[in-house]
């Protein structure tokens, strides 16, 4: 029960070691998916009101997803993922799950190969309803993807392409291109389920894909984010490390160190900055100011504090080997987070010592059994009410749609399967 799930992303420089291989053009995993048909589990008993409650927020659209806040559980009691709904979708390759659109039961998936990137639509019964390329040399196409596909509504999706902002029909015809104020080839750029463009009104909240920061100076005036603007095509940098952050502490990273991940919820931006284990709270409006941080006390989280020494060869394999916030969802009052705990000093030491192809390929292949990804269930205060490793389930893959929560099963290693699952997930109370 495994899904596949290809992962793109686009670096300045070459590295291979650690968890996993990280290439200038891309990296892949795997992805599958089933149909699930069971009871829905009830979530409380009356008599656990006072302990435990629910908040029906009213559907803005049809759909939404029950809230769950946290008032208090009993000792004896723990809240965990439940699977309430799936979609399998046949398809032969590696694709990547670009968006899903609940409310009209869609889904846009790519391809991503050397040489094409076929688009997909399907519908939520598994049938691929229209495939097109907008891939290479062609009239309408984008030149280049900077980032995921996303549904703007019933009938089209944008692009965010290296030819500017592209508005396409649900049958590939080309309906609008907005060229950039600016162009830069981004120096990073990741595209894959979980790591999408937020909608902020008209607008669109996404990384900041300009040059790395060198040293202290460059990283103080750092944006990590860009506010994307598919009607002007204007692209405006936004948040910087703020002031006690790991990052100005002087010492020396290696990009993927601070890759942001973050979501939008009731006019704030929660974000969390790659290595470090805190999650910031920006306002959506100008000038995004920081309202709140959120420590978060990961059990056997092994964090890196960065290197006094630029030269220090380590300093670009920690980033792969260290813990990191990989996905964060904000669900009524608490926060979903999807993290890699890192290695402990043990096995650091022994990823960096000279081994032959073989070994090496062993060592990763025990440590992702050994450090799987995880997910922490987290109060407004940083508590972790749960931890744990979800059942066949990508925690970075979490992607939160019309109150919706959706992920992709995790990848069948040793077996190629010629289809895909995605799976919705609920939050239910179960007996410790």
């Amino acid at each position: 029960m495994q899904v596949e799930v290809a992962q793109q992303v686009t670096v300045e420089t070459r590295f291979k070691g650690g968890r996993y291989s990280l290439l200038v053009s891309s990296f892949r995993y795997n992805k599958m998916r089933y149909p699930v048909k069971q009871p829905l589990t009830k979530y409380i008993y009356p008599s656990r009101i006072v302990t435990f409650f629910l908040i029906l927020a009213p559907a803005c659209r049809s759909g939404e997803q029950k809230e769950l806040t946290k008032a208090g559980t009993r000792s004896n009691e723990k809240i965990v993922f439940e699977k309430l709904d799936s979609i399998r979708i046949d398809y032969l390759g590696t694709p990547t799950v670009h968006d899903i659109d609940p409310v009209n039961k869609r889904i846009i998936f790519m391809d991503h190969k050397e040489n094409s990137e076929d688009i997909h639509i399907a519908d939520f019964e598994g049938n691929i309803l229209q495939s097109f390329s907008k891939f290479g040399d062609k009239p309408d196409s984008y030149g280049g993807l900077m980032g995921t596909l996303n549904f703007t509504d019933t009938n089209r999706f944008l692009v965010y392409g290296y030819r500017g902002f592209l508005t396409f029909d649900m049958e590939g015809m080309l309906k609008s291109l907005v060229k950039y104020d600016d162009f830069h080839v981004p120096s990073q750029s990741r595209r894959s389920m979980g790591y999408n463009m937020e909608r902020l009104g008209q607008k669109y909240l996404f990384i900041n894909q300009g040059p790395s920061p060198q040293d202290l100076n460059e990283y103080r005036a750092f944006k990590l984010l860009t506010l994307l603007d598919p009607l002007k095509g204007t692209r405006k940098p936004m948040i910087g490390f703020p002031e006690g952050s790991r990052f100005l502490n002087g010492n020396h990273y290696f990009f993927p160190c601070w890759f942001p991940v973050f979501t939008v919820h009731r006019s704030k931006i929660y974000t969390a900055f790659g290595i470090e284990p805190v999650i910031y709270v920006y306002e959506t409006f100008p000038p995004h100011a920081l309202v709140d941080s959120i420590s978060l006390n990961l059990p056997n989280y092994m964090g890196y504090n960065g290197s006094e020494n630029p030269s220090d060869i380590r300093v670009l394999g920690m980033c792969f080997v260290s813990g990191k916030i990989e996905n964060i969802k904000k669900i009524g009052s608490l926060l979903l987070i999807g993290y890699f705990p890192g290695y402990a000093e043990k096995d650091i030491s022994i990823n960096f010592e000279n081994k032959t192809q073989e070994e090496t390929e062993y060592f990763q292949i025990s440590m992702r059994e050994k450090y799987p990804s995880r997910i922490a269930i987290v109060d407004s205060l940083g508590n972790v009410i749960n931890d744990f490793v979800p059942d066949n389930l990508s925690p970075s893959s979490m992607l939160l749609r019309d109150g919706q929560l959706w992920m992709m099963e995790k990848p069948d290693e040793e077996v190629e399967r010629d289809y895909f699952r995605l799976f919705r997930v609920g939050l239910k109370i179960e007996n410790k």
